[in-house]
């Protein structure tokens, strides 16, 4: 099976998400890269994806840099390089017969580039409400741990809750 690589237009993102338009628009945009690192670190996790976030310089002129973060790579360019043209270049690099690469990107333009370069592309709001979903699959998750472990710390073992079952379905019966 493929690596998956999910390459993700960091701006792009902040203009379409909801929660991060009201952040940008309020002109808190490291808070909104913040909560865009963290949403995307947990469904990378959750889904067992690599996750590329690619910025424009051009906002944060000078800081061209690479790192990682909540297990993201984190790409900041260079100050004369777009976002969708590090996205481009990256993307017919990576993708080869043992990686599979998706852009998210709502940009058609880099959307049309990258798949003639043999990559999948996913809108921002489809990565959205994919990342929304695996974050309420997540919730679910949670709480089932929750409650194993809420029935593991039972005062009853094992046989004395069969024994309790047996016996419920022993008091139905007569009610029948």
């Amino acid at each position: 099976m493929k690596k998956q690589l999910l390459i993700v237009d960091g701006y792009n993102m902040i203009g379409s998400w909801p929660e991060l338009v009201q952040l940008k628009n309020q002109e808190n945009l490291e808070e909104a890269r913040e909560s865009l690192l963290n949403q995307l670190s947990n469904y990378a996790k959750y889904e067992g994806l690599e996750v590329m976030v690619v910025f424009d310089a051009q906002l944060v002129p000078g800081i061209q840099q690479t790192y990682k973060k909540y297990q993201l790579t984190v790409i900041f360019t260079k100050e004369d390089e777009t976002a969708d043209s590090y996205i481009e270049r990256i993307a017919g690099e990576k993708n080869t017969r043992l990686t599979q690469v998706t852009v998210a990107t709502s940009d058609l333009a880099e959307q049309w580039l990258v798949f003639s370069k043999g990559a999948l592309r996913t809108s921002a709001n489809e990565l959205y409400k994919t990342v929304k979903k695996s974050e309420r699959t997540i919730g679910i998750h949670a709480t089932d741990i929750h409650f194993q472990d809420f029935r593991r710390n039972s005062p009853w073992d094992s046989r004395q809750l069969e024994k309790l079952s047996q016996k419920l379905e022993e008091l139905s019966k007569k009610k029948d």
